[in-house]
């Protein structure tokens, strides 16, 4: 008896100790993006539209809804039979990403958007609420501004880590309040990098869904500028 009571506590911490470390690596399992795991998805999708005469596996959204925040994949329509269950790193788990696709006309296509951009866009739109306006600092296009996050009460601008290069991202606010990330140094890199066919007028963010497996969430539309030969916000 002496001898159980002395390996009982051993169970017990070994018990402890495991379920403290489980949660912290899945916690970190939570924020990664993985290829495999969109493959999966992908297979998932294609194998639910082809069963279901071309239907999606998506939620229905707000025809205004943004296009990169419009198709959200439905995984209860999809799970046990395409897929045996929805990804860690997805929203529906706990995770940080929400599984979308895009092209959905013509090739629907899974990608990732980070949803901690959302958390940050919350917290900026509370601050405005609480400061009565926008402190709107800089121009920068007919209905595109640059914040005083001093006056919001931030010590530092508040950024987005860019998933396609790891650059802080700034944010912007439109003349009707809303906020989005500003992802022309990413294009504008990308443009750098590769020979790209692209024509002015026309909405060029698809250029960094290419070859990536994020969209650019929280985006206002893009073009070029025929002259400079940079992206420039597309107004209307």
């Amino acid at each position: 008896m002496n001898k159980l009571r002395r390996i009982v506590p051993g169970f017990l911490l070994i018990f402890i100790l495991t379920g403290c470390m489980y949660p912290d690596e899945n916690l970190a399992k939570n924020k990664i993006p993985y290829e495999t795991q969109i493959d999966a998805v992908q297979t998932a999708v294609d194998k639910y539209q082809e069963a279901n005469s071309g239907i999606l596996p998506i939620k229905t959204k707000d025809a205004t809804t943004p296009i990169y925040q419009k198709y959200l994949i439905d995984f209860q329509k999809i799970i046990p039979v395409y897929i045996p269950e929805i990804p860690g790193n997805a929203f529906e788990s706990g995770g940080i990403f929400q599984y979308v696709l895009i092209d959905v006309e013509t090739d629907p296509t899974v990608k990732l958007l980070d949803l901690r951009v959302a958390e940050t866009i919350r917290d900026i739109k509370m601050r405005i609420n609480t400061n009565k306006y926008p402190p709107f600092k800089e121009q920068l296009s007919k209905n595109v501004f640059t914040l005083d996050f001093s006056k919001l009460g931030y010590s530092e601008d508040p950024v987005a880590i860019s998933p396609y290069t790891g650059a802080n991202l700034p944010y912007i606010i439109t003349g009707d309040g809303e906020i989005y990330v500003d992802y022309r140094n990413d294009m504008y890199q990308l443009m750098r990098e590769n020979d790209l066919n692209l024509t002015p007028g026309e909405d060029i963010r698809h250029i960094l869904t290419v070859n990536t497996m994020f969209v650019p969430g929280y985006s206002l539309p893009y073009t070029i500028d025929p002259d400079l030969n940079e992206p420039i916000f597309l107004d209307n």
